[in-house]
């Protein structure tokens, strides 16, 4: 199992900060956004992650993070603090970093991970996830390790994780609209972008976590960009699933979009309380 890290964007949203902290890197208490996105890799079963980061001072701050850092370890062994240490030597222990720059060229879009880490992924199976976001569960769990069980269980080659609102909210997202397998599982029938009119009493959103196998990594390649110039993974994704069932995944845990900086108050507030 591998994982597939997307940070590389600019963070327009949180200008000027953005300009020399990647916003993936702001924390939520005491540990970077991103830092809650790979432990749940971690927890998912991923042992091998590839963190695609944009080139210069942002990239350089989540290569750090996710890296040995030897002389600080002896500083803080020197002063009996290993603890506070070990909060990140664990990630080192548990996993094989590998850290890509996505060029800043006339490409853009949520499809270019995985579009760019093909010789990473090399046919494996691989969990597609946005860094910038956060899914807080109260339990303890792990939503990611929910996904790769359901899908395990549901026999399907892929999985989508997939939160829930109330239909009325349904115009502010991106909408996975069911349909139901052959063997009796709500699969995905298409991705639907902010629609206009929406019936039902609830809709399945989409949050940027994927389980996919290695052959839809070519469905990644052959994409065209869309009407708004950008290269989309639900685009990819959607395609996939024309071909093959895609097992939608409800999660448990709450949603927050930390890569605007209301939602990343709220997860902020919301972490504090548990």
């Amino acid at each position: 199992m591998k994982a597939v890290v997307a940070v590389a964007g600019m963070g327009s949203r949180f200008f000027p900060v953005a300009k020399t902290i990647n916003k993936c890197m702001l924390p939520v208490l005491n540990e970077p956004v991103v830092a809650y996105a790979v432990a749940d890799c971690l927890a998912a079963g991923a042992d091998r992650i590839a963190i695609i980061t944009a080139p210069g001072e942002t990239g350089r701050q989540v290569r750090h993070y996710f890296t040995q850092d030897l002389d600080l370890k002896q500083y803080f062994t020197d002063r009996g603090w290993q603890a506070k240490y070990e909060a990140i030597a664990h990630l080192h222990d548990q996993a094989d970093f590998t850290f890509i720059e996505q060029p800043r060229d006339e490409r853009y879009g949520t499809a270019l991970p995985a579009m760019i880490a093909g010789d990473f992924i090399d046919g494996d199976d691989f969990l597609l996830l946005a860094g910038d976001d956060l899914l807080l569960r109260t339990d303890g769990g792990s939503d990611l390790a929910d996904l790769v069980a359901a899908r395990t269980a549901a026999g399907t080659p892929a999985a989508v994780a997939a939160a829930t609102v109330p239909g009325a909210d349904a115009h502010r997202y991106g909408i996975l609209s069911p349909r139901t397998s052959g063997q009796g599982h709500q699969v995905l029938d298409a991705i639907v972008e902010k629609p206009t009119e929406y019936r039902q009493p609830s809709a399945y959103i989409n949050i940027s976590r994927t389980l996919l196998p290695g052959d839809a990594v070519p469905y990644f390649d052959s994409l065209k960009p869309a009407a708004n110039g950008e290269y989309q993974a639900t685009d990819a994704v959607a395609a996939y699933a024309r071909d093959h069932d895609v097992l939608i995944h409800p999660v448990r845990g709450q949603y927050y979009d930390c890569g605007n900086t209301a939602g990343w108050l709220a997860a902020n507030n919301a972490a504090a309380q548990v």
